[in-house]
């Protein structure tokens, strides 16, 4: 993100950040979503994310004018703000739509389910880091590699994703699909979007993006998330370790 916050400042474009797994997480010792590196940044509260308000999410940012933009567009473009409004009010029930907006809006019921998760953000990251630390351990003596997590960064823990050793589809397919068949639920997170029908109406082709559709045949995600308990992530690995040998 600082790489390409440089970028911005050097060539005049806005970053939109996608941080849409990172809720909690920290890019050297600050808080994701402080929006240092980019204009906005926008996080999902979708069900299998960190925390969930059941869908929708949230945008946050530094500039009052985009702040004032968003609050605006996520509601058909109003405003109620008569220091604003374009022609005289013909009285306190006066409201002007100033643009054509949405109906974004987040109800209640969805935000004070979120609100009582965010006062246990730091306690849920704290315990995805533990498990993931702890699968760490567990997969040392495979050959297989979770994904790496940079030194000035201290990750919210969103997925526990393993690389294969053996870049093989055919073995990729039976190791998952074995881990399925015991009701390990495993996932590939994800397949490349350039090979998805939409995108291939455009032009793209297989071998465009070759480390991202290498990765898609040999990444397999583990079971990660708040009451996952010790036992069972031993189970994990030790089918995992089985179906390898195998």
């Amino acid at each position: 993100m600082a790489a390409i916050g440089l970028l911005a400042e050097r060539y005049g474009f806005a970053v939109l950040e996608d941080a849409s797994h990172a809720i909690g997480g920290r890019f050297r010792g600050e808080p994701v979503g402080n929006c240092r590196y980019s204009a906005i940044t926008v996080f999902s509260f979708h069900p299998v994310k960190i925390i969930t308000t059941g869908e929708g999410g949230l945008a946050t940012t530094n500039d009052p004018q985009l702040a004032q933009r968003m609050a605006e567009l996520r509601s058909h473009g109003i405003t109620k703000d008569e220091a604003r409004f374009e022609r005289p009010a013909s009285g306190p029930w006066s409201y002007e739509q100033q643009n054509l907006g949405f109906n974004y809006r987040m109800t209640d019921l969805q935000a004070a389910l979120g609100l009582s998760q965010l006062e246990r953000l730091d306690a849920i990251v704290a315990e995805r880091n533990r498990q993931l630390q702890h699968y760490r351990e567990l997969l040392e003596v495979l050959p297989v590699q979770l994904l790496e997590v940079a030194e000035d960064v201290f990750s919210s823990g969103h997925l526990a994703v393993i690389c294969l050793a053996d870049p093989n589809p055919q073995h990729h397919r039976r190791v998952f699909e074995g881990l399925r068949s015991v009701g390990i639920g495993v996932q590939v997170h994800y397949s490349p979007v350039h090979l998805q029908p939409y995108y291939r109406r455009l032009g793209f082709l297989e071998g465009d993006f070759p480390a991202a559709e290498a990765y898609a045949t040999n990444a397999i995600s583990l079971p990660l998330y708040p009451g996952l308990h010790d036992s069972d992530q031993q189970r994990v690995v030790r089918t995992l370790a089985e179906l390898l040998a195998a």
